[in-house]
């Protein structure tokens, strides 16, 4: 049994889907019922608890057809997979063995939850905005329609009345701001992958709550437009790190010296970013 839950514990996937802010995090200390002995182990979606040093901790857990456990914690806290063969006492020890590593996860997240209500955007006339690194200001025109950038004075001027709600100046500007992260997305894309040598073959805007980019095999890169925030030297980063996945599809050595190659200096952006989460508006 210890040697079977050994090997499942080597090739256990951590994976944390970040960082993603948009809800605290999933992490109880509420009482769970009990699964009924005739229950379906291979049904998804099942409410466990169990105790992590002093915190009760709930997590979904997840059979299926696989042949390690899998830990995953994002915004809705804790997610478990493992195989339908494996007794829930294999993985409450597993869990057990990793529980620094949850807990830490865990509290990462509701931290970065707390962090994004605390600076939620209000859209309203006179609200500042992030944009390529520096804050502007949204300024209402009813006199001017459409959504007009007057870099000089470092304001988004944005055609509706002074009574327009929130809901209407979120989706003015945020189109707008999904236009201009599509206009600066690409030439950097286009400059790094010449630079590292492989070929993109489609660029995606993506609204992920959890990640701020990904890469297919397929040359297909996929990038948060809420990148459009920050400066130009975290966007560089996303962008040369999901276009070195093209040429490493991990995070070993190899892939973070193709990353290096094209950016000698990125750890200061990655750090930047890890701190940030996901503003969802």
């Amino acid at each position: 049994m210890l040697k079977r839950l050994a090997t499942l514990l080597q090739d256990t996937q951590l994976s944390l889907f970040g960082p993603e802010p948009v809800a605290a995090p999933t992490v109880v200390v509420l009482p769970v019922a009990t699964p009924r002995p005739d229950e379906d182990l291979s049904s998804a979606g099942l409410r466990r608890e169990l105790s992590l040093g002093a915190q009760r901790v709930t997590y979904q857990l997840k059979r299926a057809r696989r042949r390690s456990i899998g830990f995953v914690v994002g915004p809705e806290g804790l997610r478990v997979s493992a195989p339908r063969w494996v007794t829930q006492a294999d993985i409450d020890r597993a869990l057990l063995q990793k529980s620094d590593w949850i807990l830490r996860k865990l509290l990462e997240q509701r931290e970065r939850a707390s962090q994004a209500q605390a600076t939620r955007m209000v859209w309203a006339d006179g609200a500042q905005l992030a944009y390529l690194g520096t804050q502007v200001q949204l300024q209402l025109t009813p006199a001017q329609p459409g959504v007009h950038w007057l870099e000089a004075e470092q304001v988004l001027a944005i055609g509706l009345p002074l009574s327009a709600d929130e809901a209407q100046i979120r989706a003015a500007a945020q189109a707008w701001l999904q236009r201009r992260a599509r206009a600066v997305f690409e030439p950097r894309c286009q400059h790094f992958a010449a630079a590292l040598g492989v070929q993109m073959t489609k660029l995606q805007l993506s609204s992920a709550r959890t990640r701020w980019g990904s890469a297919s095999a397929n040359g297909t890169i996929r990038l948060n437009w809420r990148l459009i925030h920050f400066t130009p030297a975290v966007i560089d980063y996303v962008v040369a790190h999901e276009l070195a996945h093209l040429r490493e599809m991990n995070h070993s050595p190899r892939f973070w010296a193709v990353v290096r190659s094209v950016l000698p200096d990125f750890e200061p952006a990655r750090d930047r970013l890890r701190e940030q989460a996901i503003r969802v508006e």
